[in-house]
């Protein structure tokens, strides 16, 4: 049985990536910092997925050995990961002169350090065996400066350096890395906004897409994935 590491997996697009992975029979680790969360979807995903195991931590991924502590116990139920999707993240708009103090601290703190230290727990085993793929979720937002999205915009840029300075560390060891830019997608911060579902991404559009890509051939790797709506973001 394949294994995966979801980062975010309790909503949204982690949700859908999760699902997703257990739909093609993976077992997954996932964590959130609401143990009732990650209880109540676990107790659904054993219902709708009973071949796969999930296992479930309690952590805050904005601080380093929580992150680090639950990539071990992932390590420690699974002893290998064949896939490794870094989507945690939050958002704030903003403007660099005038957004609060500490914003791009909060920023960096789970948009780009989580999936830093996840990665590099991880990796190890990953080389060890010569294959693996690792997803980042980043954003269209690191692909060009945009006027208010100030840190946001920062932290998911450095994403994509990230992502792609990964990539070309672990090309020797066959070990792809895939970036994905979603546009406006529909997930809970969307919620309340009257904007109609069918001017923006589905959660389901960004985990098909993520299935795509890692259902290729050994030596085929998409580097970077860019996904807008059709009628363009709001």
């Amino acid at each position: 049985m394949p294994y995966a590491v979801v980062t975010g997996a309790t909503q949204g697009m982690g949700k859908a990536i999760a699902e997703k992975l257990l739909e093609n029979g993976f077992s997954v680790a996932i964590c959130a910092r609401s143990q009732d969360n990650l209880d109540a979807l676990a107790a659904e995903w054993k219902g709708r997925f009973p071949q796969s195991t999930v296992v479930t931590v309690k952590a805050d991924l904005t601080k380093k050995e929580e992150v680090q502590a639950f990539a071990g116990k992932a390590l420690a139920a699974f002893h290998t990961i064949d896939v490794l999707v870094n989507n945690a993240g939050t958002y704030a708009p903003g403007t660099i002169a005038d957004e609060p103090e500490g914003a791009l601290e909060k920023m960096l703190a789970l948009n780009l350090y989580c999936a830093y230290h996840l990665t590099r727990k991880i990796v190890p085993v990953m080389k060890a065996k010569q294959t693996g793929h690792i997803f980042n979720i980043c954003s269209i937002a690191s692909l060009a400066g945009n006027a208010t999205s100030g840190a946001y915009g920062i932290s998911k840029y450095a994403l994509m350096g990230f992502s792609d300075n990964l990539r070309e560390e672990l090309k020797q060891f066959l070990v792809k890395v895939t970036a994905i830019f979603p546009g406006s997608t529909l997930t809970a911060s969307w919620d309340g906004s009257g904007v109609d579902p069918a001017r923006i991404l589905a959660a389901t559009d960004i985990a098909n897409t993520l299935w795509g890509a890692y259902a290729l051939s050994p030596q085929a790797n998409v580097e970077h994935i860019v996904m807008r709506p059709v009628k363009g973001d709001l």
